[in-house]
């Protein structure tokens, strides 16, 4: 079946110009103008708008155990509101239990994400160490489409890798050409902030916030980019938060050194004050980590987007609703930690980044698809339009509106942290693997429809 998008204004991260786009199949076969299209080809009026490569989130949870519950999004239901947000491809974790092979877990989360609505793949968490891990890292690799490690650098008694799982980790991704991913906070003084706020009776929401300060974020982002230094590897900084985070990335950068960051659609529109709310659903909706920030940070961010310091954004989406957040009411270290946007991610970082003049369309492209498509080697496959690439694609109205809120939401969960905000800039239309998925306001998304996207590994960089 054959697609053609005509009347837009086709947006890359190089460039923006006037042409029709045509999918044959998965494929976009031919970008252009005066295209000869077969019969019988289904057309999608762009006309006064833009033509964009689909979203890619690199930070997703679907489907998660965590916190003795299970995220309220499933890979169906979480990648079917991406796609209305008009991302196309999602990049989720596999998060092994301590001492669980590596490989049984992979299996276990592509047997969950066989229901997905848009394209997947997979970061690997390393939440232990062995000379299995060692191998199987290696099988992820080279038999599974894997070339991302995620560290967490947190959650001590649980999945916080420690510094010798760290070194170990990140020389056995460079030989394997794989990146090293970390959540930077240290785990132990979080710890040790948490038993002292409790201690003194501080067991609301707004206690999360002090527990976990710009200083506990950046000692662990230093640390990890230290780390990576010595060893010549990589490093990909998830949810970068605060200023002195995006510092370290910047002073490394400027060293020459191979480190990417991550921002937050939350970290860039939310601050703090949330977690004042008396009301305890309301704070407690916002807890994940790291927390939301002050203003001074939000604007650090959009600064280390613009200077190129930062590199992607993505949304920690990790749904729960108000019954799971209550298992924390009277401990906020058992509010379960997450919040969504993966339907809201695109629209909000236009109406703020665009509308606020502070990115220009193609900017908006690279820091939400074809960044992350580079970073993690499925470009051109993915991130750009042009022949030969993927058919997932989002026709963008940059006049259209739309009020965001839970109760109009196709995510699950109940509750959004962009409640009430009204966005100007909002996808039109989706197409999914040559398929149109959204459409003005209507889901079209199949369940099981998406794929499973391979990611090669990278040529190793010799070490010095």
């Amino acid at each position: 079946m054959s697609l053609i998008i005509r009347g837009g204004t086709v947006v890359n991260a190089d460039r923006a110009f006037r042409a029709d786009v045509l999918c044959d199949g998965d494929r976009i076969v031919a970008v252009g103008d005066n295209l000869d299209v077969p019969a019988g080809a289904q057309t999608v009026d762009a006309s006064g708008q833009y033509v964009m490569p689909g979203g890619i989130d690199p930070h997703t949870h679907m489907n998660l155990p965590f916190m003795g519950t299970v995220t309220a999004d499933d890979f169906y239901t979480g990648t079917a509101a991406g796609l209305a947000g008009g991302t196309t491809t999602i990049i989720d974790f596999v998060i092994p239990n301590p001492q669980q092979p590596l490989l049984e877990a992979y299996h276990q989360w592509r047997g969950w994400a066989a229901k997905s609505a848009g394209d997947y793949t997979f970061h690997v968490a390393i939440t232990w160490w062995s000379d299995r891990v060692h191998e199987e890292m290696g099988v992820l690799v080279r038999d599974h489409g894997v070339n991302s490690f995620k560290h967490f650098m947190a959650y001590k008694n649980a999945i916080m890798a420690d510094d010798e799982t760290l070194v170990k980790s990140f020389r056995r991704s460079l030989e394997l050409g794989a990146i090293p991913t970390v959540h930077a906070e240290n785990g132990e003084l979080v710890y040790q902030l948490q038993r002292d706020l409790l201690a003194k009776g501080i067991t609301g929401p707004a206690a999360h916030p002090l527990s976990r300060p710009p200083a506990v974020e950046a000692e662990a982002a230093n640390r990890a980019i230290a780390i990576a230094g010595v060893l010549n590897t990589p490093l990909y900084i998830v949810h970068v938060s605060c200023k002195e985070s995006l510092d370290a990335i910047t002073r490394a950068r400027a060293l020459g050194q191979r480190v990417y960051g991550e921002a937050l659609a939350g970290h860039l529109i939310i601050d703090d004050s949330v977690y004042q709310n008396p009301d305890f659903d309301f704070a407690a909706g916002h807890v994940m980590s790291p927390p939301f920030r002050s203003k001074e940070h939000q604007r650090a961010l959009w600064q280390g987007l613009r200077g190129g310091n930062l590199h992607t954004t993505a949304t920690d989406h990790c749904t729960f609703c108000e019954a799971q957040k209550a298992a924390g009411r009277d401990d906020f270290t058992k509010i379960p930690n997450g919040c969504g946007g993966v339907e809201d991610r695109m629209a909000v970082i236009w109406d703020e980044g665009v509308g606020g003049g502070l990115l220009t369309p193609s900017e908006f492209v690279k820091v939400t698809s074809a960044n992350a498509a580079q970073i993690f080697n499925i470009y051109p496959r993915k991130g750009v339009v042009q022949a030969g690439a993927d058919a997932d694609l989002v026709v963008w109205d940059p006049a259209g509106t739309r009020t965001i809120s839970a109760k109009t939401q196709f995510a699950k969960g109940g509750f959004n942290v962009f409640e009430g905000r009204t966005v100007k800039g909002i996808p039109s239309t989706t197409i999914a693997a040559g398929k149109m998925v959204f459409h003005r306001g209507e889901l079209m998304a199949v369940e099981g429809a998406g794929r499973h996207v391979d990611r090669p590994a990278f040529t190793p960089i010799s070490p010095n």
